[in-house]
């Protein structure tokens, strides 16, 4: 079955159906029991009874067998020979043997026989066993109707010290017509009872799933449409159907933030592809026009910035596909001096001061962490006056990586939004060298993805600083900071 309405009806109807078997079975075993007890009890005091007058020493023949039509009677002696049975009693069984014929008695005395014995004594009298009686169920034939009994079996001494077994039945047809109506109303009333839950089931479950179905509309909607700005209909409830539409609803939104964010990426990095490629194909068809004017060193500066930009996309991609760093160990400090030694000479850069203590080592790729450095001391060279200033120290357990420049800084309103992709300042776009606006944006996923930050904020003497802090190295032999516990 594909309808999740279906198969709810059927598992509801399946549990229901085995319940109200298994409670009905019990319930036909408690009152089959309860009538057989009830049918045991009358046997028993039927037999006892007769047992008691057995015991006064009434003759077999003056015995008051009661009804023989309800409750016939045999008794038996200790050789297992019928004495006694109701009158028209024809056939039976469950007693033990199915004579229904007395056998012929020795004589009785009679009751009066030994009033007076020799020495004075009473006469000795009969007694009936205390025990619980036998019980079993049989058949009986009275006039020549058969039915079935309970039979009880109860034990009584004459006093001739004769030891006689009286079977004493009760009729079982109240118990068989009890639990056949039972189970008979039972039999009647359970495919009823079944047909109403799967019906309410079924009834129930498509109220219940009804929202779904409007989600699934409205998705289908959307994948159609390709429009990601529309959003699935949230039920009133508070159910799990209710936080399914809401969890939907949050991952198109991240879903539409992703494609536009993509589409605003695609559409900038176009846009700063196409200048280099259109001024170095002019030059290119100048040069070809008129060699003497070919421009070779704006050629090569225009070919340096389109591999810049394309290394960079290139890494945007990687991490935007997911891509884990390593887990080697690098040296900050040692990684800092490399990078400030590594500054063209040719450009006239303001003064970098680096200082470093000690080996301050962090997990991860260090060509990755190595562009974070670059982009950071390309950020400020491009924004200072005359100073930068690069820190490396630890912090609690991390490290921290702080560059400083004398620059006019970066207002507060702008501190977020620097880190967005080929976004830059006016006042850095005046005096940017080339640069996409994708250097700090590149520095911040790298550090997120080794589970660091980089946050900008205001130089005690004016200015930008720029704050990379990275996990330490767990046994790295760090030395602490001052102040450090």
């Amino acid at each position: 079955m594909r309808s999740v309405r279906a198969r709810a009806a059927l598992g509801a109807t399946l549990v229901v159906a085995v319940a109200l078997t298994v409670a009905g079975l019990a319930v036909l075993t408690v009152l089959r029991g309860n009538l057989t007890d009830r049918a045991g009890l009358e046997a028993e005091v039927a037999a006892r009874e007769v047992a008691g007058e057995l015991a006064l020493g009434v003759a077999y023949g003056d015995l008051e067998l009661g009804d023989e039509d309800t409750h016939p009677v045999q008794v038996t002696d200790e050789a297992g020979r019928v004495v006694a049975v109701s009158k028209d009693l024809e056939a039976i069984s469950g007693t033990g043997t199915a004579q229904v014929v007395p056998a012929p008695p020795a004589p009785a005395p009679s009751p009066d026989d030994d009033d007076d014995d020799d020495d004075g004594n009473d006469p000795a009298r009969g007694e009936v066993s205390s025990d619980p009686p036998d019980f079993a169920n049989g058949t009986a034939t009275v006039g020549g109707e058969a039915a079935d009994y309970r039979f009880a079996a109860v034990e009584a001494t004459t006093d001739q010290d004769v030891t006689l077994t009286v079977h004493a039945g009760a009729p079982l047809a109240a118990e068989q017509e009890a639990v056949t109506t039972v189970r008979n109303s039972m039999l009647t009333g359970l495919p009823l009872m079944l047909l109403v839950v799967a019906g309410v089931t079924w009834l129930v479950t498509r109220r219940a799933l009804r929202p779904v179905e409007g989600i699934r509309q409205e998705l289908a909607a959307i994948t159609a449409s390709e429009d990601l700005g529309r959003r699935v209909p949230e039920p009133d409830s508070r159910d799990e159907i209710a936080r399914l539409a809401r969890t939907t609803n949050e991952t198109l939104t991240v879903l539409e933030a992703s494609v536009d964010r993509q589409r605003r990426f695609v559409a900038d990095a176009s846009h700063e592809l196409r200048s280099p490629i259109a001024s170095l194909r002019t030059q290119l068809e100048v040069g070809a026009a008129h060699p003497e004017l070919l421009d070779v060193p704006g050629a090569v500066a225009d070919t340096v910035r389109l591999q810049v930009l394309a290394a960079d996309l290139l890494l945007l991609a990687r991490l935007d596909a997911g891509e884990r760093p390593g887990r080697t160990p690098v040296d900050l400090g040692a990684l800092v001096r490399e990078e400030v030694s590594q500054r063209a000479a040719d450009r006239i850069p303001p003064e970098v001061s680096v200082a470093a203590a000690g080996q301050l080592e962090v997990s991860g790729s260090r060509g990755q962490l190595a562009r974070v450095v670059g982009n950071l001391l390309d950020n400020a060279e491009r924004h200072a006056e005359r100073m930068v200033a690069v820190s490396v120290r630890g912090d609690r357990g991390d490290v921290l990586v702080e560059v400083t420049d004398d620059g006019s800084g970066v207002p507060e309103a702008e501190r977020d939004r620097i880190f967005e992709r080929f976004v830059r300042l006016d006042d850095a776009r005046s005096r940017d060298d080339g640069g996409a606006g994708l250097g700090l944006a590149i520095a911040r996923d790298v550090a997120s993805r080794h589970e660091g930050t980089l946050t900008v904020g205001s130089a005690p003497g004016g200015g930008a600083l720029f704050t990379l802090r990275l996990p330490g190295r767990t046994g790295a032999g760090q030395e602490p900071a001052a102040g450090e516990g």
